[in-house]
C-alpha cells in the first residue's frame, strides 16, 4: 500500500435538507473528519440558510442563524476544511419555487423542481441568493452552484418557442443560463471559481462545450470523460463518489462494502488517467432525493462509512491497518471483515460481517457519533430538530413525476429505464440523481472494465433500487456520473 492519495481535495459533502445537525455536533465531528483524511466541506444549505429580505421565507423553521454560519466556518478553519457553500440555480429548486411569491418563475407551472431560464427575475433571484451567501463566506475560493437534473427543460411554454427557432437547442438552453449565473459569481467575487454538476453538460458537442468560458465541464465512461474535457480546455476536474443517501429513497444504513467498493475503484480511475488530471474528490452524502422526498441515511449513521471511504482514498487501499485506524479513531471495538487482507484500488473487497453500522462500546459521548440506527434518541439529539420533518406534500403533478425517488420500495426491482421491448421507458426522467456520483455503479477505467474485481451485479444482500448511472448499459445517455465537478 503507497500511503499516498491521488486526490488532493477530499471533500465530505453535507446535505442540510430536512435534518441539519447542531453546531454543538458540528464541533464534534469537523475534527473527526480532518482526522480521516478531508481538507474540505461542500455544504448545501438549501433552505436552512439564513435569507434575508424577499428571500426570507424561503428559511426553514430551524434555519441556522447567521451567527452559527459564522460558528461553522470557525469551527471548520480550525480544522482545516475549505469550505465550498452549494447554492441551487436552476434545478432541484423546490424549496424556493413551491411558493407562491416565486411559483410564476416555473419552467413547467405546476412542477416546482426548475427555474424558467427566461425570464429576467430568475437570473435576479438566484443572483441575490448568490449574494447573501457568499457575504456570510468571505473567505470562499470555490462556489458551486448545483445545475443538476434540470427536468422538464425545454418544456416550458417559452422555451417551446425559442427551441422552434433555427440553431437552438435544449443544451444551449441549459449552457446560456450557466454562462449568466458563472458570469454573476465573477462578477461578485471575482476571486471564487463557479463549479457546477456535470449530468447536463455531459453529452454535448465538444464545439458547445469549449465555447462558453468560465463554466466547469464534465463528461460517460471516466477516461473518456476527462480526455474530452481536457480537449475542451478543463484540465482540471473533479470526481463525486457517495459515502450514504445513494442507495434508496428510505434506506437507513449505508452498505458500507458498497460504498468502499465504489471509491476503490476510483482510485483506479485517478490512476488510470494523467497524473493530476482529477484535483480532488467529492464524498456525497444526500439526506434525500429531493425537497419534498423522505429522509434516507442521516449524517450519524454514515459515519462509520464515510470514515472507511476517506481511509481507502488517502492511504490507497483498505487492509488490517487501516481498519485499526479507522476503529481508533471511531471509538469502536470492531469492524470485523470475514478475510485478512489488503484492498488496493479495484481489489477485491470482503463480505462485512456486521451490519454497516457498528456498535458503540463504552466511549465518552464525543465518540458516539454513528448510534445503532437512524431516527434513534442518539441520532434525534444531534439535529436541529427534535425530530426529523416528514416529508412535505407534493405539488400538484409532482408525486408522479419521481416514482423511483419516493415510492419506490427497498430491494431488487426491476430496472426503472426499461419499457417494453427492454429500452427507455417513455417519459422517465433524465439525469437522476446517483449513477457514479452517488455510488450505483462504480466506475471502471478502461482497461478494467470488465474486471471481475470491480462491484459486480447478483452478488452478495440483494442489490437495492437501480438508478441511472453512467456504466450501466440499461441507462440513458446524460445520467449524472463519473465526473461532476471541474474547473478552469
Amino acid at each position: 500500500m503507497s500511503g499516498s492519495t491521488p486526490f488532493k481535495m477530499r471533500l465530505v459533502h453535507l446535505d442540510l435538507k430536512g435534518a441539519p445537525p447542531k453546531v454543538s455536533y458540528l464541533s464534534e465531528i469537523f475534527p473527526l473528519f480532518r482526522a480521516l483524511g478531508a481538507n474540505g466541506l461542500l455544504i448545501e444549505y438549501e433552505d436552512m440558510f439564513p435569507y434575508e429580505g424577499p428571500l426570507r421565507l424561503l428559511r426553514a423553521k430551524y434555519a441556522y442563524s447567521p451567527a452559527e454560519i459564522k460558528e461553522i466556518l470557525h469551527l471548520a478553519g480550525l480544522s482545516e476544511l475549505e469550505v465550498i457553500p452549494l447554492v441551487q440555480t436552476f434545478g432541484h429548486m423546490e424549496f424556493v419555487l413551491k411558493h407562491a411569491a416565486f411559483a410564476h418563475l416555473r419552467e413547467v407551472g405546476p412542477l416546482p423542481c426548475t427555474l424558467n431560464p427566461h425570464e429576467a427575475e430568475s437570473l435576479a433571484l438566484v443572483g441575490a441568493m448568490i449574494d447573501q451567501v457568499l457575504e456570510l463566506h468571505p473567505g470562499a475560493q470555490r462556489l458551486h452552484v448545483g445545475c443538476d437534473e434540470v427536468y422538464y427543460l425545454g418544456e416550458g411554454e417559452a422555451s417551446r418557442r425559442w427551441l422552434q427557432q433555427e440553431q437552438n437547442s435544449t443544451g444551449k438552453l441549459c449552457l446560456s443560463h450557466m454562462q449568466a449565473v458563472a458570469s454573476h459569481v465573477r462578477a461578485r467575487r471575482p476571486g471564487v471559481t463557479p463549479l457546477v454538476w456535470d449530468d447536463m453538460l455531459r453529452e454535448l458537442p465538444e464545439d458547445q462545450l469549449a465555447g462558453w468560458p468560465p463554466l466547469t465541464r464534465f463528461l460517460s465512461h471516466p477516461v473518456l470523460l476527462m480526455q474530452k474535457y481536457q480537449r475542451c480546455g478543463f484540465l482540471r476536474l473533479w470526481a463525486a463518489s457517495a459515502f450514504k443517501g445513494a442507495t434508496g429513497p428510505s434506506q437507513a444504513l449505508p452498505p458500507v462494502e458498497h460504498h468502499l467498493r465504489n471509491h476503490a475503484q476510483w482510485l483506479q480511475v485517478a490512476g488510470s488517467g494523467p497524473t493530476d488530471a482529477l484535483q480532488g474528490i467529492i464524498l456525497t452524502g444526500w439526506q434525500r432525493y429531493d425537497h419534498f422526498s423522505v429522509l434516507c441515511e442521516l449524517l450519524p449513521a454514515g459515519v462509520p462509512s464515510l470514515a472507511a471511504c476517506l481511509q481507502l482514498l488517502l492511504r490507497g487501499g483498505f487492509d488490517e491497518d487501516v481498519k485499526a485506524k479507522m476503529e481508533n479513531l471511531l471509538g469502536i471495538s470492531s469492524l470485523e471483515i470475514t478475510d485478512p487482507g489488503s484492498l488496493q484500488g479495484g481489489g477485491r473487497l470482503f463480505p462485512w460481517q456486521k451490519h454497516p453500522c457498528p456498535c458503540h462500546t463504552s466511549q465518552p459521548p464525543s465518540a458516539q457519533l454513528c448510534g445503532h440506527a437512524a431516527g434513534g434518541q442518539q441520532v434525534r439529539n444531534r439535529l436541529v430538530q427534535p425530530l426529523p420533518p416528514p416529508a412535505e406534500a407534493h405539488p400538484p403533478g409532482h408525486g408522479p413525476a419521481h416514482p423511483a425517488r419516493s415510492t419506490q420500495p427497498p430491494g431488487a426491482v426491476e430496472h426503472p429505464c426499461a419499457g417494453a421491448g427492454g429500452g427507455p421507458a417513455a417519459g422517465f426522467l433524465p439525469g437522476r440523481r446517483g449513477g457514479v456520483a452517488a455510488g450505483e455503479c462504480a466506475p471502471q477505467p478502461a482497461a478494467a472494465a470488465s474486471s471481475a474485481t470491480g462491484p459486480q451485479r447478483g452478488s452478495g444482500p440483494p442489490a437495492p433500487a437501480h438508478r441511472p448511472c453512467w456504466g450501466c448499459s440499461n441507462c440513458r445517455p446524460g445520467q449524472k456520473g463519473p465526473i461532476p465537478m471541474g474547473e478552469e
